[in-house]
């Protein structure tokens, strides 16, 4: 079969592979999507030795892998089950079956393994993707215990945004208790941070979407926002109070990842109003007392979800009939994953998916 493969410095390879065998308590599937996330950019664009080295390895060999051979890029898979190994009671998963992979493993015996939180294993969590085989590719060997039934609801597509990006989003929104009640500002407006405009006018907010993209930020209307703000031309905080009447939101997304983007969100926030940072790296810069400590301010680190959530995440959207498909403004063939992630690197659009 074929694999991408991203060697760093902007290159990946389609390269050749055996197609996986499934060993004890194991499934392989045939691939139907594989969705393209925000952090898989940081694989594509990083030079191999770093990616190791934060991973934790100082070699491929260290992960299990020949030198040189690389790993299967993609986290948000979704397929069909083609084959299941002994142990796997067919009861819960057999051939046919439509399925997502929660795309963490890990020792299944801590107290974080055990409650559905597989990427904070005591012992070191396991990445699909990063330290296993992802799903780009026309097969995926996983433990069955990582698989969740997708929806018939849903589309194969969805489904992998559900896989990552989505449920991401999803998770941050639950954990901020979003409703009705809330006005909620979105900072960034990637394909998360369109997710979590959808979602949370699903659940009532009102939602306020803010990238420095005029193009981005015009989208985020189609997906449910109220109000939007080009940040490359207004000011965010400004444009935030001036919607909420001087008062601020009672809760906000930072999916940027910027120093920007979370001050935003934070001074942005009204009193005993809350706070999700979801975008990774960089840092919070802001006057803790005047913005935190005196606005009664509640800041939660929200990372990814649980592999419960993201069987939740799928219901919700099926539920309340959302159109997530319309988060995709690039769908590519395994054939065209070069320039796939050429396109998909620019981040001017929405999300990309590797369709089968």
């Amino acid at each position: 079969m074929k694999g991408v493969v991203f060697k760093g410095s902007c290159e990946l390879e389609l390269a050749d592979f055996p197609d996986p065998v499934p060993g004890p308590g194991e499934v392989v599937l045939e691939m139907k999507a594989s969705g393209m996330c925000g952090s898989d950019l940081w694989f594509y664009r990083t030079p191999l030795p770093d990616v190791l080295k934060s991973l934790g390895f100082k070699n491929m060999s260290e992960l299990g892998i020949e030198e040189g051979a690389g790993i299967i890029a993609g986290h948000e898979p979704v397929g069909v089950i083609a084959e299941t190994g002994p142990g796997v009671d067919t009861n819960h998963f057999k051939p046919g079956d439509r399925v997502m992979v929660f795309h963490y493993d890990g020792c299944h015996v801590c107290d974080h393994c055990r409650s559905g939180w597989s990427q904070m294993c005591d012992e070191g969590a396991i990445i699909y993707g990063a330290t296993r085989h992802g799903g780009h590719a026309h097969y995926m060997k996983v433990p069955a215990t990582t698989l969740i039934h997708l929806p018939d609801e849903l589309s194969y597509a969805t489904g992998a945004a559900v896989s990552c990006g989505t449920g991401t989003a999803y998770g941050a929104l639950v954990r901020l208790d979003v409703s009705a009640r809330d006005t909620v500002a979105v900072i960034g407006l990637g394909p998360v941070g369109q997710s979590a405009v959808q979602l949370a006018a699903a659940m009532g907010a009102q939602v306020i979407g803010v990238d420095i993209s005029a193009e981005r930020a015009q989208r985020a209307k189609a997906f449910g926002a109220t109000e939007v703000v080009d940040a490359s031309k207004n000011d965010a905080v400004e444009a935030i109070m001036q919607f909420t009447r001087g008062v601020g939101v009672s809760a906000a997304v930072d999916a940027s990842g910027s120093t920007a983007g979370r001050a935003a969100a934070v001074i942005g926030a009204k009193k005993w109003g809350k706070v999700a940072l979801v975008g990774e790296g960089g840092n919070l810069d802001v006057e803790v007392s005047r913005h935190i400590i005196r606005k009664q301010l509640s800041i939660i680190g929200s990372y990814t979800f649980s592999l419960t959530g993201q069987k939740d995440c799928a219901h919700f959207i099926a539920d309340h009939g959302i159109d997530v498909d319309r988060i995709f403004t690039d769908r590519w063939s395994l054939e065209d994953a070069e320039r796939a992630y050429v396109e998909f690197n620019k981040q001017s659009a929405g999300k990309g998916v590797i369709l089968f």
